[in-house]
């Protein structure tokens, strides 16, 4: 039997686990209190308030048993304090002050309860309260990706193509806005629920992207993040089963979120989708995408974006092998995405498909159309697409030079790693 006890955490350790706690509890930590509190800034200063509690004492007495516990409980007690502090509070205010202290000096199972909702429809009233018409639509996507998503600000900032400084700003504003207008923190009915709809299901979206294709640190994917968007999807489709676009997104993020286990090796090294094994494509999730896009389709009209593109995910897999992969027909679905929801991002994607379809010549034409418009400077995939179509047309020189400028331009270091070494491999000869 070993007598030695298990060695202390270091710091650093200490200090990861924090992060990767935060980025699992805050944005049910921050919907909890929002729906106490009745304002999101007020939450969000509260739930980082017991961040920082956690580090100033979890180096020295351990991560607790139930991490998640222990910050809501911090957050619980300085909600207390800053509501004691205040000299103006209204009747709600003194009464919910009242109801927080005896809940803390008797436990009181129902207030317990409402704070500690392990799933549910708080995360939901944060999406539809983050996405209230007072703010705009770039505000709203941006406020919700960083409270429900847990995405810092250069993480969303990256997934706006915007720079650090305004997305900042962009969140400090749409916070106050939303404190100024008094917005119920409630998911909202009728008219003024439809036309909330879309912002959200872009909240989603976006946040399902940062998890399945990381933009910065050392991880290739972040499974969490697309879990948690999957989840809000699932239960934003039960919430509204009529709407078409909302069963579309959901049938995007299961059969995307069925590569997940192949779209990195043991190492944690990023495979290519046309390299992956696809034995381990998870075929439950590709069978719940089909049947959701089977009842985004059944709802009638014509398919939305999010419809278009889970048909688009559809033809990679019932694809048995690559080499079988329909290309002409998802080259004409990246068509009638492009007419529908025109964006320079659909159409590099569209460039690859036709690429694929007709010729890596036909697919270069529209990458450089994008290049000579400037539409996506500083995006990274734009050189990676061109690189890939270079090198199948034997221009190595060139595709080496891109593949490194998609390198330097990437804040991923496992997809650095990717593309330094595609640039190596096209480095020499002309073929």
């Amino acid at each position: 039997m070993d007598g030695n006890p298990p060695a202390p955490a270091t710091s650093a350790e200490v200090h990861r686990a924090i992060d990767a706690v935060w980025r699992i509890e805050s944005a049910r930590l921050i919907a909890g209190l929002a729906r106490i509190v009745g304002d999101i800034g007020i939450a969000e200063d509260l739930a980082q308030d017991a961040l920082v509690a956690a580090l100033e004492r979890w180096p020295e007495s351990g991560v607790p048993d139930n991490p998640g516990a222990w910050l809501m409980a911090a957050a619980k007690h300085r909600a207390i304090d800053v509501l004691r502090r205040r000299t103006r509070l209204d009747r709600k205010h003194e009464e919910l002050a009242r109801e927080l202290e005896i809940g803390r000096e008797t436990g009181d199972p129902d207030l317990d309860a409402a704070l500690d909702d392990p799933v549910g429809d708080d995360l939901l009233r944060l999406m539809f309260t983050a996405c209230h018409p007072v703010l705009a639509l770039d505000a709203r996507v941006a406020l919700t990706l960083r409270l429900i998503g847990g995405l810092t600000t250069p993480e969303v900032a990256r997934a706006f193509l915007v720079p650090e400084s305004t997305l900042a700003q962009r969140i400090v504003r749409a916070r106050r806005t939303l404190s100024e207008a008094r917005v119920p923190f409630e998911v909202p009915r009728g008219e003024e629920l439809e036309a909330r709809v879309s912002s959200v299901l872009e909240v989603l979206y976006l946040v399902f992207n940062e998890g399945y294709s990381a933009t910065a640190g050392d991880d290739w994917t972040r499974p969490e993040l697309c879990h948690d968007a999957l989840r809000l999807g699932r239960m934003l489709a039960e919430f509204m089963p009529a709407e078409s676009e909302v069963h579309g997104l959901v049938a995007l993020m299961e059969i995307q979120a069925s590569r997940l286990r192949a779209r990195v090796d043991a190492s944690g090294n990023p495979i290519l989708l046309l390299d992956q094994d696809r034995s381990h494509w998870d075929q439950l999730l590709i069978r719940r995408g089909i049947a959701a896009l089977d009842r985004a389709a059944a709802l009638g009209g014509m398919l939305g974006p999010y419809a278009l593109q889970a048909a688009i995910a559809a033809c990679h897999a019932q694809a048995a092998t690559a080499d079988e992969t329909d290309w002409e027909r998802m080259a004409a679905l990246y068509d009638a995405l492009a007419q529908l929801a025109p964006s320079p991002v659909v159409e590099l994607n569209r460039a690859v498909a036709v690429g694929m379809a007709f010729g890596a010549e036909a697919g270069l034409e529209i990458v450089d159309s994008l290049s000579s418009a400037h539409a996506l400077e500083g995006y990274h995939h734009l050189p990676a697409v061109r690189a890939d179509l270079l090198s199948k047309l034997g221009r190595r020189e060139e595709a080496a030079a891109e593949f490194a400028r998609a390198a330097s331009l990437t804040r991923n270091g496992r997809e650095r790693q990717v593309l330094l070494a595609r640039a190596a491999a096209n480095e020499g000869p002309e073929s």
